[in-house]
């Protein structure tokens, strides 16, 4: 199991970012959350099996979602928190 934190630049609001994500990530078996931040940026905790969370990484780094613009990826090791599903959280 690996846990990362991802943040996403571009225009990632408002293009169902988020609820893309957690499509992804339900397809790749990755469970955590992704965020709206107030800095026009997108924040995700992805946990799960390497090649899951890799899969998840990149579709993000592909785009994303049709109508988003990824301008650029942090990743960055996190902790396992545990997560048992995928959720969307509010900003």
């Amino acid at each position: 199991m690996v846990a990362k934190r991802v943040v996403v630049s571009g225009k990632v609001q408002g293009v169902f970012f988020r609820a893309s994500t957690r499509r992804c990530a339900s397809e790749h078996g990755v469970t955590g959350w992704v965020r709206n931040d107030p800095d026009g940026t997108v924040t995700a905790h992805l946990e799960g099996d390497p090649d899951g969370v890799h899969g998840v990484l990149g579709w993000i780094r592909a785009g994303g979602p049709p109508a988003a613009r990824v301008d650029d990826v942090t990743v960055a090791d996190a902790e396992e928190s545990g997560a048992t599903g995928f959720q969307v959280r509010r900003s």
